[in-house]
């Protein structure tokens, strides 16, 4: 199956899906004219507030749901296609895991659902445990894990099939701070080695530190779209960074602006948000660097495209 572009991952024209009654009256509009395209080593965010269409959306592309108007090209084929299945890893929200089972033993159980052969499976399922950090508890039964901890185990299980297109709705959600970064930083790196990421979350500031563009979806319809830059950027006020004046200096430098530029200007300091600066306590705490949190963002040997 070849793409005509193979820079395009997925390509969504006018998407609409509504939901009909018993009578197949008209109901429910879940999505209506959704327009996107994503291209390989993105990483989009799919955001809005609860039913704004996100969940549906994500449905389609996973061909669970049919549209009812609009068209869906990803990785150069149709969702329903197994050929393109096997080639996007998902995470939905609530991980759907065997509590009797051990990390090891689900990963080596969605391996042969995979057709991956036994070295390859046990070579996949140890990569993928240390890098997310579930080394410790490897053995353990998953109905004993935290949410954290299942959290990692589903993003290991949907990245066990080296997915080209990765789908993941709320990545973060039941991890601690350290955990969070740990995540976005792994994010991060799977798309600069070439993976293609669409996640949705409602902690904003993770989309702000790992997103190249977003969309903004209510009442079904994208009210907004762009790079993060694009979106946020403030035309109206400037900052200029200088090194730590002396207050007489200080003083000089306001008065010069006020005069030059007849407006009023005002001193602040720039500030690490809250989550980078208890990265670095954590960090600068932890002198031996065991944790049982997600690892150094360094991604198994077989992700590496």
């Amino acid at each position: 199956m070849e793409q005509s572009d193979n820079s395009t991952v997925l390509e969504v024209f006018q998407l609409a899906k509504v939901f009909r009654d018993f009578w197949r009256r008209p109901c429910v509009t879940a999505v209506d004219g959704l327009d996107l395209s994503v291209q390989r080593g993105e990483i989009i965010g799919l955001l809005g507030p609860n039913g704004s269409g996100k969940s549906t959306t994500i449905k389609m592309l996973l061909g669970l749901l049919h549209p009812t108007e609009g068209s869906i090209r990803i990785l150069g084929g149709r969702p329903a296609d197994v050929a393109v299945r096997k080639r996007i890893g998902y995470l939905p929200e609530n991980s759907y895991l065997y509590r009797y089972l051990t990390p090891r033993e689900t990963l080596m159980f969605y391996g042969r659902l995979f057709d991956l052969s036994a070295p390859e499976r046990r070579r996949r399922t140890a990569e993928l445990i240390e890098m997310t950090g579930l080394g410790p508890a490897a053995d353990r039964a998953v109905g004993e894990f935290s949410k954290g901890m299942a959290r990692r185990l589903g993003l290991a299980q949907a990245l066990l099939n080296a997915p080209d297109l990765l789908i993941l709705d709320e990545p973060t959600s039941g991890l601690d701070p350290m955990g969070c970064r740990q995540v976005k930083e792994l994010l991060q790196a799977l798309a600069e080695g070439g993976t293609t990421i669409l996640l949705t979350s409602h902690l904003l500031a993770d989309v702000e530190h790992v997103c190249d563009r977003v969309v903004i979806m209510y009442d079904g319809r994208p009210r907004a779209a762009g790079t993060l830059k694009s979106l946020l950027e403030s035309h109206e006020r400037m900052t200029v960074n200088v090194p730590t004046l002396d207050a007489a200096a200080t003083r000089r430098l306001l008065e010069l602006l006020r005069q030059e530029l007849d407006c009023d200007a005002e001193v602040s300091r720039p500030s690490m948000n809250l989550e980078e600066f208890f990265v670095s306590v954590v960090k600068e705490a932890r002198e031996t660097g065991a944790s049982d949190d997600v690892g150094d963002s360094k991604i198994a040997a077989f992700l590496q495209k």
